[in-house]
């Protein structure tokens, strides 16, 4: 039951004393949940459970930490909180025993190509110390060994004082960094197709640039055609060599147009800089597009790839320069420090150690300093980022984690566990959202949210110790002791995909025969080569259907009918039986609301403080202007059939007036996956990340493709929902698709057809296929840790 009901019986004065050991929340209301009301014991580890969408990450991120960031944030100077990000206070009565909260959530970390594993902690910078202090031969300062910074050199005047009076003098200046020059530092050069970028046969003016959004009608037309370095009616064929160049390759400019001061600047420097600085994925779909269709991407041959300058290269500490070092496997780096024994710098060496320990303690010792930091799973993000906590000296901190097992191996969730348990005995309260029972089974305290989720869930359902959640008769109490069976029989499969000699990071000349027509899971601990086989060898393959673990990206605009496409044929239907246009039925377009423009609210900016957003007294918070809502379809108006949940909306497209097939199908799928409770308007923001996921497999699902490659899609779900997934697989099996998931849950290894164990180990430990057989083999054989933790799971 919700202690939202539960009278308060103490007296002030027992109120005051108890404040100081529990976080108290009253009256929470932010996303679906309905005045949620939790007392949490304070240095003590508390588990947040419930379904996908429950209100979980509402109550512990969205409320509780959010506060405790916002209350932090405002300790600082206006000045200071003028360069800060604003925050509006959670919808919530009361907060109160709050204590400073440190996240460490699964978003990825920065995908910028400068950004690697060893510089998002501090083990690069201590690289750099101390190559700058023992490297042979000396070359210089810290930033002398960083690919970030770049040698620079030349001369400026400087004011001094010379016998009372100020006199200017001309003095040379020099900055040794170790930034690659040919590929500035991030280890790879472009070549640009130039075809893809312009269309010889046309002038400017006949639209012959291509690349997206360098349009004559726009900024860029009006620069070009008055730039007067080429004839903009001129096809570009006929342009001179000099003409082509400034085209181009010219520098930045002045120049004058119609009495304005203007930067030209060629085509080529200007898509580096505005398209080919950033990663790829972050781009607009288009911008992605092209610069997919009309770049190639390959290793600087001047630095290897290691972003260094041959200087920063030629300086060695036992035959080892740090780009050697940053290539190293995390644990042989750990190795190599632990022999350098060097007086001079021996509290470098004890902090460095540790931090490469940590990387290794927390199952991440697989990783190089020198690995992109954008290619890093959620889990191994979350995990670099408590790197920075396990030395802390910190104590009564909140520390907030969002699934942390995620992308862990059976074998490595004890590991993480007792990481957890060393936090809370330090003297922290540790809050954790998770679904995985061994997680849970460790909790001082559990708070349960339900009963289901979306507009049925976001209520505490229970509150108490592990054993009264297992005997408390919720979804979660009900499934927490489930145990999958292996099942009695398998399917024969329909033929083989051939891998030869697959050989992707740490994949050893790989060979392997995956089934088809059947369920197979590949398995294996974390670092062992999975994804590199499968993404590397299959996903690429005509026919292939892959869903990774990239986050899809959206706006608070952006809801699952945008992204799902499902708007289109609403917008038809909508627009067919008024006979109106389509545009007038989508919020960012012409059936916008004027006062809000679309968002259904009005963000007031209050400059140093948080903004307040409020909705619209003009529509509503419907979004729409009150015209279009006049306009029904079935009896509904678009702001209705936008406020419907996935479920009421299947039945309400699948016959009479509102029938609409294309819609219809899109939400069966949704459905397929889990998602019936989602609200069509929904925004993007508030999914939590196995909704998300579970969003990309509903979309990969309508693709043409035999054979369907998933990457652990039961991130985030729910014990009881894991049953549904498998429903869902073999749905897609018995349709005659092929479906590879690579997992860790072991319900899923036990309803696979065949299993794909890759190891033994993680890095230079694993890469290697050490099991191949069905289920019932793998338990009988017990020759791998992944058959030792699912033997134990269908016994237990």
């Amino acid at each position: 039951m919700s202690t939202a009901t539960t009278t308060d019986t103490r007296t002030p004065a027992s109120h005051v004393a108890d404040s100081h050991d529990v976080i108290r929340v009253h009256g929470a209301r932010e996303n679906n949940l309905s005045d949620v009301s939790v007392e949490l014991p304070k240095r003590r580890l508390t588990v947040f459970t419930g379904v996908s969408g429950s209100g979980k990450s509402s109550l512990v991120f969205g409320t509780i930490a959010a506060e405790s960031q916002r209350l932090i944030n405002e300790t600082y100077s206006a000045f200071v909180q003028g360069f800060m990000p604003t925050m509006a206070r959670p919808d919530v009565d009361v907060l109160e025993g709050l204590t400073t909260a440190i996240i460490v959530d699964q978003e990825r970390m920065g995908a910028d190509p400068r950004s690697t594993v060893g510089t998002a902690t501090d083990a690069n910078a201590m690289l750099r110390i101390l190559f700058s202090r023992l490297g042979k031969p000396h070359i210089g300062s810290p930033q002398a060994f960083s690919f970030n910074v770049a040698s620079i050199s030349g001369a400026g005047a400087v004011t001094v004082e010379r016998g009372g009076q100020k006199v200017k003098e001309r003095r040379s200046f020099s900055i040794t960094g170790g930034m690659c020059p040919r590929c500035e530092g991030r280890g790879s050069v472009n070549d640009i197709d130039l075809t893809q970028v312009y269309d010889e046969s046309k002038s400017l003016n006949e639209g012959a640039i291509t690349i997206p959004g360098y349009t004559m009608d726009g900024w860029y037309g009006r620069i070009f055609r008055g730039c007067g370095f080429f004839d903009p009616d001129k096809p570009i064929r006929k342009f001179t060599k000099r003409q082509l160049h400034d085209l181009l390759y010219k520098e930045p400019t002045k120049i004058k147009v119609d009495g304005i001061n203007l930067t030209y600047e060629g085509l080529i420097p200007r898509i580096q800089k505005s398209m080919l600085s950033k990663d790829v994925d972050s781009l607009q779909s288009h911008i992605r597009a092209f610069v997919e269709r009309a770049v190639t991407f390959t290793t600087c041959p001047d630095c290897d790839g290691t972003r260094l300058s041959e200087e920063a290269r030629s300086s060695k500490i036992k035959g080892v320069n740090i780009a050697d070092a940053c290539a190293m496997q995390i644990s042989d780096l750990a190795d190599w420090v632990r022999g350098l024994d060097e007086p001079s710098v021996a509290p470098l060496l004890g902090k460095l150690q540790h931090t490469l320990d940590s990387f290794v303690e927390i199952g991440l010792g697989y990783l190089s300093l020198d690995r992109s930091s954008g290619t890093l799973s959620g889990g191994e993000a979350q995990r670099t980022k408590m790197i920075r906590h396990l030395g802390s000296s910190l104590t009564d901190v909140t520390y907030v984690f969002d699934e942390p097992t995620t992308g862990m191996h059976p074998h490595d969730i004890q590991r993480m566990n007792n990481l957890l348990l060393r936090l809370r005995d330090k003297g922290n309260t540790v809050l954790v959202v998770e679904h995985e029972p061994e997680t849970i089974a460790i909790a001082d305290h559990v708070v349960d949210l339900g009963p289901l989720a979306g507009t049925e869930g976001g209520e505490v359902v229970f509150e108490g110790t592990v054993e009264g959640l297992r005997a408390s008769g919720t979804l979660t109490g009900r499934h927490l002791d489930d145990r999958a069976r292996l099942k009695p029989s398998v399917r024969t499969p329909s033929g083989a995909l051939e891998v030869r000699g697959a050989s992707a990071h740490n994949l050893r000349h790989v060979d392997v025969d995956i089934p088809l027509g059947v369920l197979v899971v590949v398995t294996g601990v974390a670092g062992s080569g999975k994804s590199s086989l499968l993404h590397g060898s299959v996903a690429g393959r005509e026919g292939v259907v892959a869903v990774d673990q990239t986050p899809i990206r959206g706006s608070r605009r952006s809801n699952p009918a945008t992204y799902t496409g499902l708007l289109d044929p609403i917008r038809k239907a909508f627009a067919k039986a008024n006979n109106v246009k389509p545009a007038l039925f989508s919020a960012n377009s012409e059936g916008a609301c004027p006062n809000c423009n679309g968002a259904g609210v009005v963000y007031t900016d209050l400059a140093m403080m948080a903004g307040v957003a409020t909705t619209c007294e003009e529509c509503e918070g419907r979004r729409f202007q009150a015209s279009v809502l006049e306009y029904k379809l079935g009896g509904r108006d678009i702001s209705e059939v936008l406020a419907m949940s996935v479920a009421e909306a299947e039945e309400f497209f699948a016959e009479g007036a509102a029938r609409t097939p294309a819609a219809h199908k899109i939400l069966r799928r949704l459905a397929d996956v889990g998602l019936g409770y989602l609200r069509l308007g929904q925004p993007l923001t508030t999914l939590s990340g196995g909704e998300r996921q579970r969003l990309k497999l509903a979309i990969h699902m309508a693709e043409e493709g035999g054979v369907y490659v998933l990457d652990e899609p039961t991130t985030g779900l729910h014990l009881a929902d894991v049953e549904q997934l498998l429903g869902l697989l073999d749905h897609l099996v018995d349709s005659g698709k092929s479906v590879i998931v690579i997992e860790h849950h072991q319900a899923v290894m036990a309803h696979a057809d065949w299993i794909i164990d890759v190891g033994p180990g993680a890095g230079h430990d694993g890469g290697r296929i050490v099991f191949e057989g069905t289920p019932a083999d793998l338990v009988a054989d017990r020759s791998t840790l992944t058959g030792e933790h699912l033997a134990a799971y269908v016994e237990g």
